[in-house]
């Protein structure tokens, strides 16, 4: 039996859909792009002054037209990564600014090769089933920011990727990278590598960038991750279950553009939904209410048998420190125990604008203890407990059993040396390290072992021939992080 967590009941669920409805309709939603607002305007949704009316009949078309599942494929084309049904996976959180300093403590301005080092880090830990484009480089112009941070990851990494842009212009040229990398239009298409997160703007407002976006990676077969981001209390309703109709509204919108664009295109129910903080004024991704409403919207996009992601994992606190910890594990393990199928923040800290390598490495312990309790609890032997009390009668000496030594691993999950479970005299002889040291220690361990991929070399040309006149155009001498 797979543990499992829900926070609605049936009626709450409905209710939450029939007002998403609803508001499709009054007041309606913004659509900007015109690519998108001719699609649905020859579907049947009014559009007027740029809002669209979108019918309830129309939305639920789009959605039953949406795949229940797709598959992330790495380099080698093997599918890996299942969005659909209860499959968990997790990739470390996108587009930091900042990344924080090891030695110093400081949050600095992002380069190149802190992203490099990021994913080298990232490839290693199997927790991660996924890359991310997870630093903006400083040190790359902004013309091709987002294309140099896939181009980055793509060099560093044989595992499937959570990317996105900033810019109309980028999608298409991130997507000319991509089938460079996988052999063109028609094997990417086939055998997708990355998804690409779009977002809606809050309230009920899909820009021009965002709707045209929905369209182009519809129409080539990419899959696209709709990421809502409703701010309870100041840019959508101060109740929970409001901010769940919000985003299930925005979301809806969006598959409905994407299948109108392409029927049967690959679309994720994602979101990074928070409250806003009114003592400060901030959008705190660690608060239990933000990842109440991840799981709420969540459990509503499951209901429609539709692929979901979320924003779990983050803290908001500045350092690596013990609310980080805490924030970042309750989070991992509730989004596990949701089902969602991809939970992007690991690594992030204050507000998703910094990132961590040690960070990184401290969340995949988490992932991995809340993999290990969504394994649930079996009965691997024919007798639970009787069988091996006759072999050992009341001495209790289970050491000794074969089943001990055969079962031990299955049953317990055994954490890396991050974790510390050795005892207080061990402690102090390895030099009182706090969990912070052993994760550095970790990274450079993690950073020493890792080997790049070994690209073939057509296909390094391919990818070198779409970045290298880009760069040039925008006026770079080098390539950095290469």
């Amino acid at each position: 039996m797979r543990p499992r967590f829900s926070l609605l009941d049936p009626a709450l669920l409905g209710r939450i859909l029939e007002e998403a409805f609803a508001l499709l309709m009054r007041p309606g939603v913004q659509v900007h792009g015109a690519a998108a607002a001719e699609l649905l305007t020859s579907a049947g949704a009014a559009v007027e002054a740029g809002v669209a009316h979108i019918p309830e009949p129309l939305a639920r078309r789009a959605l039953a037209s949406a795949p229940s599942e797709f598959f992330l494929h790495d380099r080698n084309g093997r599918a890996c990564i299942r969005y659909g049904g209860d499959s968990v996976h997790f990739d470390p959180g996108s587009s930091c600014v900042h990344v924080l300093d090891p030695e110093t403590g400081e949050h600095r301005e992002s380069m190149a090769a802190d992203l490099v080092r990021l994913v080298q880090v990232a490839e290693m830990l199997p927790e991660y089933a996924a890359q991310s484009t997870a630093l903006v480089c400083g040190d790359v112009p902004k013309d091709i920011g987002d294309l140099y941070r896939l181009f980055l990851v793509l060099l560093y990494s044989d595992k499937p990727i959570v990317t996105g842009a900033f810019t109309a212009s980028a999608i298409g040229v991130m997507v000319d990278l991509l089938a460079a990398d996988a052999g063109g239009r028609e094997a990417l298409r086939r055998r997708p590598r990355a998804v690409f997160d779009v977002c809606p703007s809050p309230p009920l407002n899909w820009s021009a960038f965002a709707s045209d976006s929905l369209v182009e990676l519809a129409r080539a077969g990419v899959p696209a991750e709709i990421v809502s981001v409703p701010l309870a209390g100041a840019a959508a309703p101060v109740t929970l279950a409001g901010a769940a109709v919000q985003h299930a509204a925005e979301c809806i919108t969006g598959i409905t553009i994407s299948q109108l664009a392409a029927t049967g295109a690959p679309v994720v129910w994602g979101g990074a939904p928070s409250i806003f903080d009114m003592r400060t004024g901030t959008t705190p991704m660690g608060a239990v209410e933000t990842a109440m409403i991840d799981l709420a919207c969540a459990e509503v996009g499951k209901s429609l048998g539709l692929p979901t992601h979320a924003y779990l994992g983050g803290s908001d606190a500045k350092c690596v420190d013990a609310q980080a910890g805490m924030e970042s594990a309750s989070a991992i393990l509730l989004g596990a125990l949701g089902g969602i199928n991809m939970i992007s923040g690991a690594g992030m800290l204050d507000f998703l604008g910094c990132q961590s390598a040690e960070k990184l490495v401290l969340d995949a312990e988490a992932i991995a203890s809340a993999r290990r309790l969504i394994d649930g609890i079996e009965a691997r032997t024919d007798s639970l407990a009787v069988g091996m009390f006759e072999r050992v009668g009341q001495a209790g000496d289970f050491l000794k059993l074969a089943d001990t030594r055969r079962l031990f691993r299955l049953e317990q999950h055994l954490p890396s040396a991050v974790t510390d479970r050795g005892s207080l005299r061990a402690w102090e002889e390895a030099g009182r390290r706090d969990a912070f040291a052993r994760a550095r220690a970790r990274v450079a361990d993690l950073a020493a072992a890792y080997r790049r991929p070994s690209l073939d070399p057509a296909t390094k040309r391919r990818i070198f021939d779409v970045v290298e006149p880009l760069a040039a155009q925008a006026g770079m001498s080098g390539l950095p992080g290469t």
